[in-house]
């Protein structure tokens, strides 16, 4: 199943349904809560040790510092090959590992963000004397084709003038834009086709055929108001995406905007490192963030974190029948985004990382003989394309002896989720 969802360009990509049971963060033991929490020392895969071992001398021999170059992999319990595995080292985008598992342990992959839309004043013969008011609530994924999609549904409602103004309140975002103002003008130009720009018409081909396009006239300008007023009456409750499908969106492209409005809406960076940490098992010292999306080296997580993080973001999933693979990008299903140039093993699922001077890879990688293997990969230094080259070689040389598991992909066209999709629309009854 593919979704026909555009971020700044369309693609076709894989897709999944959540369950609507929301998830539950899991109990952490006591023992995983000290300070002093170490993982057990198991024999080593002694293999997969002297292919980590070459990679460093590798970089080495390129000048790259051993001591800033992070390893860390694991199956389940068993350590296969470490350096510097509990050392926080800038993680850029990895930041968003420990983004994503507070915010799915906040939510649950089900939950829906509510944008709602309401009416002051009169509606007669389509016209609305008065304001419309739309109230946000965090919505990271509320674009151009939402806004289509709900403009079409007030002109479901007869609605043809608005003699008023659009009236923003509460955490409105569209296209990645959090300033009040600035979405609600993007919101304004939606409603009305006489107003869009050719960025806004393509986004509207990628619609499914037959999509009608809203001619919705706003006489007056957009406020930026502290609460919604009290003589409302409400026209149209617009669902969102399922977070499961908002994380992967965001991960698959590296949102740093999405990242930190979803960061935001489980209490900022400390929150997220926090909560991250706690569900993890590890230290609060091996997490130390700024934000949410990874951007400046002071977001720092250790290699032994990031696969923490992902090892319980499986945890979380398990008995909902998702895994990992669903909410990051994976070799072989999806072409687009971060994955674009890199020759990784089919079936590895990663999140990326970049910076100036950082390059970092971390994932899991399915087999059948030893699980789940998870990765983590922090390089500093530079030369940027070389590192990735070099992580993407290390990856397929420790998966030779694997049993990877076979990775069968459905990529069927018709889409499952979709951004503009008018079912998520639901409009109320205001005779």
């Amino acid at each position: 199943m593919l979704d026909f969802l555009v971020l700044g360009i369309a693609t076709w990509l894989g897709v999944f349904e959540p369950s609507k049971n929301e998830l539950q963060p899991l109990e952490a033991l006591s023992w995983e809560q000290s300070a002093l929490f170490e993982l057990p020392e198991f024999e080593r895969d002694h293999l997969s040790a002297g292919v980590v071992e070459s990679y460093l001398q590798t970089l080495a021999s390129r000048g790259f510092e051993g001591e800033r170059q992070g390893i860390w992999i694991q199956s389940e319990w068993d350590i296969s090959a470490r350096n510097r595995g509990l050392t926080p080292l800038p993680a850029a985008s990895l930041t968003k590992i420990a983004t994503t598992l507070a915010t799915l342990s906040q939510w649950g992959a089900a939950h829906e963000f509510v944008t709602d839309v309401y009416l002051t004043g009169k509606l007669e013969n389509g016209v609305v004397t008065g304001d419309i008011v739309i109230q946000g609530n965090s919505d990271p994924l509320f674009v151009w084709e939402e806004a289509i999609a709900l403009g079409n549904a007030l002109s479901q409602l007869g609605i043809r003038e608005v003699r008023g103004n659009i009236l923003v309140a509460g955490e409105f975002y569209m296209n990645f834009k959090s300033e009040p103002l600035v979405a609600g003008k993007l919101f304004r130009q939606a409603l009305d086709k006489n107003l869009w720009t050719a960025p806004i018409t393509q986004q509207y081909l990628q619609m499914p055929p037959g999509t009608k396009q809203p001619e919705i006239l706003v006489t007056g300008t957009v406020k930026a108001i502290a609460r919604q007023p009290k003589d409302t009456r409400q026209l149209i409750r617009h669902r969102s995406l399922p977070l499961a499908e908002i994380l992967r969106q965001m991960n698959i492209y590296s949102n740093n905007k999405m990242a930190q409005m979803l960061a935001n809406s489980v209490g900022g960076a400390q929150a997220v490192a926090q909560t991250s940490a706690e569900i993890a098992g590890i230290p609060t010292a091996e997490i130390k963030l700024i934000n949410g999306s990874g951007l400046g080296e002071e977001n720092q997580i250790s290699p032994r974190a990031a696969c923490q993080m992902l090892m319980a973001i499986d945890r979380l999933l398990q008995e909902h029948n998702y895994s990992a693979a669903d909410l990051f990008p994976t070799a072989g299903r999806d072409v687009v985004g971060t994955l674009q140039g890199r020759g990784l093993p089919r079936g590895t699922s990663v999140k990326t990382g970049t910076l100036d001077s950082v390059s970092a890879l971390a994932g899991v990688i399915p087999t059948s003989d030893r699980g789940n293997v998870y990765f983590s990969i922090i390089n500093y230094g530079g030369s940027l394309k070389y590192l990735r080259q070099q992580q993407d070689r290390l990856l397929n040389e420790l998966v030779q002896p694997w049993q990877l598991k076979p990775s069968n992909f459905d990529l069927s066209p018709e889409p499952k989720w979709y951004l503009g999709n008018p079912h998520r629309n639901k409009i109320g009854n205001f005779n």
